[in-house]
């Protein structure tokens, strides 16, 4: 009973796919480099990934709310029920109407469904996207004043496992959060107090961030696809908490405190 885990990579697939096996679970990452490899963009490849396959864990790069992303996501879902595939997770956006399309796909196709439906992840601030940032001590992002109740990426990897390995979980949406309402100039005043470092917010334009974004190696379309992101969906329709974690697993979210103590050494020079 092979699980594949699309965006085998990436933040929450690659820990999935390492939970999974640790579990003595066989798996196939969903990866442009993996073998066979599989694209999101070449739907060619998609065939050779399935085959064999009873359950995915469907995450869609680079987010459910660009362009093309909801046929890709419905398409490839018809795709996996022909072939066989009985159980879908999908990691899913709060707030974005193009993500709320694919999650009907899910509950429509046939399947038993799992959608986890997440706030902004912790580990933005500590791989990769913001993680420069952060080292660089100013964090410069086309957000407003408004929280948003930012979610460790381990509760989700938690949730995700548990769906696809165990029953009671078919038919679930759950909206996850972390515990607290945070602002980026929160983040900030938090990582500063607990690795000693000064870090700051600054915010920018969305036309200052996407000439950044470029300037350091973004594909165009991705920066402006992100500055969307944050200055449509951080509007604070998402300033606020839910109990999607405790619901799933019986315990509570972690804390955003708990995390940057974890992680202190990642951005200690």
């Amino acid at each position: 009973m092979t699980t594949l885990v699309l965006g085998g990579t990436g933040k929450t697939g690659r820990r999935i796919a390492d939970r999974l096996t640790s579990l003595g679970l066989p798996v196939r990452v969903g990866s442009r480099s993996a073998t066979p490899a599989f694209d999101w963009q070449d739907r060619g490849t998609w065939q050779a990934a399935l085959d064999g396959v009873t359950a995915v864990y469907v995450s869609y790069y680079p987010d459910l709310a660009f362009p093309g992303a909801y046929d890709d996501v419905k398409a490839f879902t018809e795709l996996a029920v022909r072939n066989g595939v009985r159980r879908l997770v999908l990691l899913s956006g709060r707030g974005e109407p193009e993500a709320q399309a694919s999650e009907r796909t899910m509950r429509e196709s046939g399947a038993e469904w799992t959608v986890l439906r997440c706030s902004w992840f912790m580990q933005n601030f500590s791989e990769d996207f913001l993680l420069g940032a952060v080292l660089d001590g100013v964090i410069a992002l086309p957000a407003a004043d408004v929280p948003e109740p930012f979610l460790d990426v381990e509760d989700i990897v938690d949730v995700a496992v548990a769906a696809l390995t165990q029953d009671g979980h078919a038919g679930r949406l759950y909206e996850m959060t972390g515990p607290r309402l945070l602002t980026f100039a929160d983040v900030a005043g938090e990582l500063s107090e607990i690795i000693g470092r000064e870090i700051t917010f600054v915010r920018v334009t969305p036309e200052e961030y996407v000439a950044g974004a470029v300037e350091h190696g973004v594909p165009r379309e991705a920066a402006e696809g992100l500055g969307h992101l944050f200055t449509d969906i951080l509007d604070g329709r998402n300033a606020g908490v839910t109990d999607g974690v405790r619901e799933a697993l019986g315990r509570p979210a972690r804390d955003f405190a708990d995390f940057v103590r974890a992680n202190a050494h990642v951005w200690k020079r």
